[in-house]
């Protein structure tokens, strides 16, 4: 049996390593991770919500990781030692609240062809491995940065952002890792696959050529068509027999709710799918998103009024 949150909180948060299909801790324990992702540390200082009652609130909607989702123009235009100073304030406040936490460089598009879906994304190879760079450095010491998601959401949109092959992919991801391996860093990188970071097939015949790795999925409602649980098994839930998993965004929105778009309108019952799916199979997962005004939200306010997806997962994940 894996940790539960509680324990896995009240413990000083020890290194995450990968062990087969599983993450454990110093002590051998398997952990099993839920939790939520915050909006970009530059937004959340532009709100003035950069402190540490907003960690302190995600533990207490049943939080055990945070994930921090940068995005290379806000890295820009903070600027790289003020970008740091941020996230070494984040990663400290989390680790007091008992949060693990994934660094995520939070880029759309297709990094070989220098295309992304917005400005916001807009970032390069040279950018992307200094980022990595800078992380393996500044964190490789620090256990609560468990994690480095290397790319959020690699997606050639049907040709329209150019092409780039799996095993280019591949190659690309396989670079960052052994940068970031090369700085003595110890956390853990965690690999997207295509279509928005939804499909996995890939990896049954092309995996990454690296051990003590992790994948991600994107899994939103609007990916596949109800019933959702066999497609999600032929599309990423088969990695589980040989990897560790993380579903590192998750969420839903009502349709008459403020900011619902493609893929995230659904209702609680994809919630409860996906829940129960993970528990099952022992998958981790983090909610998109911890913030009043990105959707889906989690809150409509700045006192932390509950969302309908908001009111779903902070009971599922304080629930005994």
């Amino acid at each position: 049996m894996g940790l539960s949150f509680e324990m896995a909180a009240q413990a000083s948060l020890s290194r995450i390593r990968v062990e087969g299909n599983r993450f454990v801790n110093e002590q051998n324990e398997t952990l099993v991770f839920r939790g939520y992702n915050t909006s970009d540390p530059d937004k959340l200082v532009y709100d003035g919500q950069w402190n540490k009652s907003y960690f302190e609130e995600i533990r207490a909607w049943g939080g055990n990781i945070v994930r921090f989702p940068v995005h290379p123009a806000a890295w820009r235009r903070q600027g790289k030692n003020n970008y740091l100073r941020l996230l070494d304030q984040g990663i400290r406040w989390a680790g007091e609240a008992g949060l693990y936490v994934i660094i995520d460089w939070h880029s759309i598009g297709n990094l070989k062809s220098g295309l992304f879906q917005n400005d916001s994304y807009e970032t390069s190879l040279k950018e992307t491995f200094e980022f990595w760079r800078a992380m393996a450095t500044r964190y490789k010491e620090n256990p609560v940065v468990a994690f480095f998601e290397l790319y959020n959401e690699p997606t050639v949109f049907n040709g329209q952002l150019g092409v780039c092959s799996w095993s280019e992919w591949k190659a690309i991801n396989e670079e960052m890792i052994t940068i970031i391996r090369a700085h003595g860093c110890k956390a853990i990188p965690l690999v997207a696959g295509f279509n928005w970071a939804y499909d996995l097939t890939v990896i049954k015949d092309e995996p990454i050529n690296a051990p003590g790795i992790a994948y991600v999925s994107h899994p939103y409602p609007q990916k596949r068509e109800k019933p959702w649980e066999a497609k999600w098994t032929a599309d990423w839930g088969f990695a589980t027999e040989k990897y560790p998993l993380i579903l590192t965004e998750i969420g839903f929105s009502g349709p008459e709710e403020a900011g619902a778009h493609i893929p995230v309108i659904s209702d609680e019952s994809y919630g409860e799918a996906i829940v129960k799916y993970c528990q099952e199979r022992g998958i981790s997962f983090v909610a998109w998103v911890f913030d009043a005004n990105w959707s889906p939200r989690m809150f409509s306010d700045w006192k932390f009024t509950p969302t309908r997806q908001g009111k779903f997962f902070k009971e599922a994940l304080t629930r005994k």
